[in-house]
């Protein structure tokens, strides 16, 4: 696609509003995981990807000359999602404070060093109309920011549909905010097929979250109704956990996939196997 040449007023409102709730989408999961000092739920790899994506995010959007709100769109993600990636190594793998702050301070220097890198070696060849290296980084920039979807769906199931880690403002003001921007790529003069796809599809992800979580209620509204009776919440109702605890599970399935035994197993195999270890050690001794 040739780059825009001029953007229409209607673009540039709807892209500042998008750019805007872009820019703010992870401060309430930011917020979320500083408050409950945890990120259990969060999958680590999605904010990582989403951190990367920014470099050909914001290659492509730069060279593609779009409206300014799309263009610094990428950089604000990019620096909010590294935050997040920081806090799932400080509160999941417990990293010491200075080790996060580093390895977010690298991956961000990386991301921005090599984006004004390709700006200006790919800027020359496609303003004389060579296009594939910017769509290369169109279609790179779409694989790994929707990579980062990945893990949800195994979460969800896991957990049985229901949304743990995950804040809902965040949910509500990204899907917002990809609406948003792709209205604003439907009102330029010409529409963006790879960016366009990519927005429908983070729309399409993040409200099929709410829907599972609102299918997790429904069928969970029983064992809600009596953990309240008893004075206690849905995890500590022992019914409600052993339901819960039934959801997919993708090591044991690997592990019984590989080896025939899922991790369950192998784990009860290994406690059981010390136990008679340590019942030899006591009849050796008596």
């Amino acid at each position: 696609m040739a780059p825009q040449e001029s953007i229409p007023t209607s673009a540039t409102v709807l892209g500042a509003i998008g750019t805007v709730l872009w820019c703010i989408q992870l401060l309430p999961q930011i917020w979320h995981s500083y408050r409950t000092k945890s990120t259990k739920g969060l999958p680590e790899a999605m904010m990582f990807l989403w951190s990367l994506s920014s470099l050909p995010f914001g290659v492509y959007s730069i060279t593609q000359r779009f409206n300014v709100g799309l263009q610094i769109q990428p950089q604000l993600f990019g620096l909010f999602c590294g935050v997040s990636w920081g806090q799932c190594l400080y509160y999941g793998r417990r990293w010491k404070a200075w080790k996060c702050i580093l390895a977010v301070t690298v991956l961000l220097t990386f991301v921005a060093a090599l984006q004004i890198v390709f700006v200006f070696v790919i800027r020359g060849p496609y303003s004389r109309g060579v296009s594939w290296p910017v769509m290369t980084f169109g279609i790179i920039a779409c694989i790994t920011l929707l990579s980062g979807y990945a893990p949800i769906p195994f979460e969800l199931m896991k957990r049985r549909g229901r949304v743990v880690g995950i804040d809902f403002w965040f949910l509500l003001v990204d899907s917002s905010g990809a609406l948003f921007s792709l209205l604003s790529l439907v009102f330029q003069n010409t529409f963006d097929i790879e960016f366009g796809t990519l927005y429908a599809v983070c729309c399409t992800v993040e409200y099929g979250v709410f829907i599972s979580h609102g299918v997790w209620l429904l069928r969970t509204r029983e064992l809600r109704r009596r953990a309240k009776a008893f004075g206690q919440s849905f995890d500590d109702l022992p019914e409600a956990r052993a339901w819960q605890e039934g959801g997919f599970k993708l090591e044991e399935w690997m592990g019984r996939c590989c080896f025939g035994r899922s991790k369950r197993d192998q784990v009860l195999d290994e406690e059981l196997a010390v136990a008679d270890e340590q019942s030899m050690e006591r009849d050796t001794v008596a």
